[in-house]
């Protein structure tokens, strides 16, 4: 639901000013900002979603093809790439959270990103939830405040 036209407070009783600018500054500097922040918490987590199935894509291609040694390139960051080599594929370090990464075999990694992929999908699934209860109460305020000014008038 869009926000309402500038409002001229004076069209309105002087009791009903000062609520109504009340649950428009709420609206704007509570309810939007938080709706934001939700939104970014999630599209951070599908980004790591994403991260993670590129990891197990690659652990299948390993597999697949039975590679005992890899040369690569690695993201080094703004997508700036290195050549890199892997002399041994038998272990990986993988990433677990809290900025540690642990050494696991194919097969376990594969069976951790299951699960973690899965834990990652019910947070996004929550922050997905929140962004639209907070959708919701702004809709209920914006209804409350134009049933207000109509009623005003």
């Amino acid at each position: 639901m869009s926000a309402p036209a500038a409002v001229d407070y004076a069209q309105f009783p002087p009791e009903l000013q000062a609520p109504i600018k009340k649950y428009e500054d709420f609206i704007d500097n509570r309810l939007q900002p938080d709706l934001q922040n939700t939104l970014a918490l999630r599209d951070t987590i599908y980004n790591r979603i994403s991260e993670y199935l590129k990891l197990k894509t690659h652990i299948q291609t390993i597999k697949e093809q039975g590679l005992e040694e890899l040369e690569t390139k690695v993201d080094l960051g703004s997508n700036f790439y290195a050549k890199a080599f892997v002399p041994d594929t038998t272990y990986i370090f993988v990433n677990v959270g809290f900025g540690f990464h642990l050494q696991m075999t194919l097969s376990e990694a594969d069976a951790f990103i299951d699960d973690k992929v899965k834990h990652l999908e019910r947070l996004a699934d929550k922050h997905t939830d929140e962004a639209n209860e907070i959708r919701a109460k702004i809709k209920m305020v914006y209804g409350a405040l134009m049933e207000a000014m109509n009623l005003a008038k």
